[in-house]
């Protein structure tokens, strides 16, 4: 057992070192899985938006043509 003031050995510092590489790995992975995720929500968002506007054009078309 260890007493407080006893000095960590290199392994120790090696594994925590390790630990926390892996913990920083695992954060960058998930911020990256959330941004692929929040394109892919603004890609959809803005081709709904798209097709609304294409299909409010065209009713303006006709409804254009249609008092003439």
């Amino acid at each position: 057992m260890t007493s407080p003031m006893t000095k960590t050995t290199t392994k120790e510092n090696e594994m925590l070192l390790l630990h926390e590489e892996l913990a920083r790995s695992h954060q960058a992975r998930l911020l990256a899985e959330s941004q692929r995720q929040a394109r892919a929500a603004r890609l959809l968002a803005a081709r709904r938006w798209a097709r609304r506007a294409e299909s409010a054009g065209r009713r303006a078309r006709a409804a254009s043509l249609a008092v003439w």
